[in-house]
């Protein structure tokens, strides 16, 4: 099957600078595909890339089966929605989104037709007569999203459009955004630094850094198995336990990752391995209790539910964790 966007031994090079290095990916057809990663790690500018506002300085790109280098953004079909929003003050809410259709020489009746049926897709019919000043953030960021869809695209390229929203509104966004993703089959290409919305919404996640994609995988490949130490710490929150830690509890002399709440405290069960310690700190985090256990100098952050009793600092615990829990990872950064 043709992939929606494949990248073959891509790069972009800004001088010295190697903003993407060498990346090979294949987004399938109908695919939600989140690209993760702290800034300057090489997500935006692949976005960049596949939009046509950057060009490869080595690799090939393909969009359907189509080569895409060298071809300029509107002769793509595709289409991108930007933190900013990048609403025209200036036009009404019906113009904005018609926009594009009005550049494509699309007769005037036809294309408010199809905005308004856009609006409506992204739960705001009867607001074309307003300005982009009299709508709130998040309803400008469904205009944005109106605008790009209208043109039915064949990939939708989202960059960060979730950031500037607050987090009640950006949760409510994460769901919309992906039931209408199902429901339209479209590919959607989603870009962000923040590793919660990745693991809500997409299908696959590719982890970067450094210009590289570090892993590629279901959200839950990456969480519960991440190959590096990078993957560990940037997708949640992790114990790297160092290699001579991990020979101690009889696992191989490798890095592993060990997440917070896979760690039961005073609550050993058959078949798990267990670690004594001395418990360093205690926070309350509303759901859960974070505790920092000191474990013969090795520190392990453990998180436990908010109903279950948490011990005194100073006191001495038993931490227990089933072996499928502690994973080994590639000993490289």
């Amino acid at each position: 099957m043709t992939a929606a966007v494949l990248f073959e031994n891509v790069s972009r090079h800004f001088g010295a600078v190697r903003a993407v290095d060498a990346v090979d990916l294949a987004v399938a057809e109908g695919e939600f595909f989140a690209m993760l990663g702290p800034s300057g790690s090489g997500k935006t500018t692949c976005l960049r890339l596949m939009a046509g506002f950057e060009q490869p300085t080595h690799g090939h790109i393909e969009i359907f089966g189509e080569t895409a280098e060298g071809v300029p953004p509107y002769r793509r079909n595709v289409n991108t929605v930007f933190q900013d929003y990048a609403l025209f003050p200036h036009l009404s809410i019906l113009d904005n989104v018609a926009y594009g259709l009005m550049v494509k020489g699309v007769v005037r009746e036809e294309r408010r037709k199809a905005a308004e049926d856009a609006l409506a897709m992204v739960k705001l019919p009867g607001y074309g007569a307003r300005r982009p000043g009299q709508l709130s953030g998040g309803q400008r960021q469904r205009v944005a999203l109106a605008r790009a869809l209208v043109n039915k695209p064949k990939v939708l390229l989202l960059d960060e459009p979730l950031g500037a929203l607050d987090l009640k509104l950006r949760e409510q966004m994460q769901e919309e955004l992906k039931t209408l993703q199902k429901s339209l089959g479209i590919t959607f290409v989603f870009v962000t630094h923040d590793q919660g919305e990745a693991l809500s919404m997409a299908d696959r996640i590719a982890v970067f850094n450094d210009g590289k994609i570090q892993q590629l995988g279901t959200p839950e490949d990456v969480y519960k198995r991440p190959k590096t130490r990078f993957v560990a710490d940037f997708v949640g929150s992790s114990n790297i336990l160092q290699p001579e830690f991990v020979t101690q509890l009889g696992a191989g002399q490798q890095l592993a990752s060990l997440r917070p709440e896979a760690i039961g405290l005073n609550s050993k069960k058959e078949g798990q391995l267990a670690v004594s310690g001395v418990v360093l700190s205690r926070s309350f985090l509303g759901a859960s209790n974070r505790v920092t256990v000191n474990v013969g100098g090795t520190k392990l952050h453990v998180m436990s539910p908010a109903s279950s009793p948490v011990p005194e600092e100073g006191s001495n615990v038993t931490l227990s964790f089933a072996p499928a829990d502690l994973h080994l990872m590639e000993t490289t950064p």
